[in-house]
Formats: C-alpha cells, structure tokens, sequence
C-alpha cells in the first residue's frame, strides 16, 4: 500500500470521500482513540483540572472527541477542509445533544416550583463545568501556528506531522517546513507545558529530521517507540518539554498490547 503522503497534498488526498471514509471506519476510530489516549497517557496532564489543548493535524475530530471524554478543552487544526467538515458535523451534533439535554432539564424543574432556584443553580454549575466542543481552523501547519504566545497548556498531534517530511512543490523544503512549525509550537505553548506529537517516519532519516528541528527550537524530549518489533503495531511520539532535564519515558513493549495492535493498526493513518 502506497503511503499517502507520496500522492500530494494532503488537502488533496483528504478530499470529501475520504474524510467520510475515514471518519466511518470502525477500524480507524478505534486506532485514533487507543492512539490520543496514549497521547494523553505521555502529556501526564493534571488529573483536578481541564486542560487548553492544541490538536494540530485534527482531521475529523477523533482525537478532540476523546480530549473532551477526559474533560479538557481543545482547539484543532487542519489543512485539510473536508475533514474539518466532518469536525464541524460531530460539533454540532454534540452542541445539539446538549441543548436536548438542557432543555430536558428545565422541564423537569418546571414540576416543582419550591425546587426551581436550586434546579437552576445546579444546571448552571453543570453548563460552566462541562467541557465545550472544540474549535476549529484551517491550517496548514508548515507555516507556523497562527495562536498567541502562551496559549496552550498541551498540544498532541496524531498521525499528521510525517506529512512535513514531503515535499510537494519547489518551495517546500521539509526542514524548513519543521522548523518553523515547531518554532511556532515552541511560542504557543505555555512554559511548564507538554506536546505529544504522533507520527508514522518512512524512514529513520525521517525520524532524525524531525526529532533535531524539535531540538533546534529549544526543545527537550525525545522519541518513544511502543512496540519496536511489531512491524504493525509500532508506533512513533515525539514527547517534548520545556524542561532541560527532561527525559522522554520508555515505550511500551508489553505483548498482549502489541498482539492487540496487530489486528488493528495499519500503516500511515
């Protein structure tokens, strides 16, 4: 199977059904939902509060919807607009769910006027309290992240930062392309902050590319491999931090987990 990044841009290869198919595929979510919650697993986020999460890459909201089941809010970004409509559809979708919700919830408290006051202040507590879908914005990220400095708490990337490894024009030099994307991450993110960043390198050379441009910046961290002799299950994040003695963790190489893998994971998605 052809590697998608070597067919074009991936505005182009992302196109209406693709998105669809990708957004459908039982397969696919399930490997982009075990992928972001170890992705959330290395950002070692705080466990008494939400967290300001940046998605680059974002796709069709897979990974956003599993930042908001474990409470945090996020903002995603994407080159592709097809895939951000499949985004923009689960947002919505959600937002009418709540208001369902919310207006389910008021006529209960309607039965019983001694309780309506306290009714009300429990819904609003709930509305504060519940995390908000995420927003979204079509983004190339080869050309920096457009967010003001200090904005976000984490930043994880699934299965999208390989595609700064191609070149598909002139002026698009790979390297160039990456310092200036993690440059920019360096300048969004809050000090004290984390990012994890998925990936699917074609090569080693690849992985070394990425890794040193992240280092470049200012970067701490390293690349943590789960599964390295799982030639299916083997899967890339590159962990950064602020801190200078800051060490990436080991990767996971448990059996049971690589065996899970096997029968689920592809390559390049």
């Amino acid at each position: 199977m052809s590697r998608p990044e070597l067919t074009g841009h991936a505005s182009l290869f992302y196109n209406e059904k693709e998105a669809r198919k990708y957004d459908s595929s039982s397969r696919m979510v399930g490997i982009q939902r075990e992928i972001t919650e170890r992705a959330i697993e290395l950002l070692k986020l705080p466990s008494n509060r939400p967290s300001f999460i940046l998605d680059v890459g974002c796709g069709s909201g897979l990974s956003g919807q599993v930042l908001e089941e474990h409470g945090h809010v996020w903002v995603g970004c994407d080159v592709s607009r097809d895939m951000l409509n499949m985004a923009n559809e689960r947002i919505e979708r959600k937002r009418e769910e709540a208001m369902g919700e919310g207006d389910s919830s008021e006529d209960d408290s309607d039965n019983d006027m001694n309780d309506n006051d306290s009714n009300n202040n429990d819904n609003k507590g709930g509305t504060t309290e519940e995390t908000s879908p995420g927003d979204l914005l079509h983004h190339d990220m080869g050309t920096g992240l457009p967010f003001r400095p200090a904005s976000f708490d984490a930043c994880i990337s699934i299965s999208a930062l390989q595609w700064l490894c191609y070149s598909n024009t002139k002026e698009q030099i790979p390297k160039k392309r990456l310092t200036r994307f993690f440059s920019s991450l360096y300048q969004v993110l809050r000090r004290g902050a984390r990012a994890v960043l998925q990936f699917y390198p074609e090569s080693s050379e690849h992985a070394i590319l990425i890794s040193e441009c992240a280092a470049k910046v200012g970067f701490a961290g390293g690349i943590v491999v789960d599964y390295p002799n799982s030639t299916k299950a083997k899967k890339h994040y590159l962990v950064l931090s602020f801190e200078r003695s800051y060490k990436a963790p080991q990767g996971l190489t448990g059996l049971e987990g690589a065996l899970l893998n096997e029968g689920r994971s592809g390559g390049g998605g």
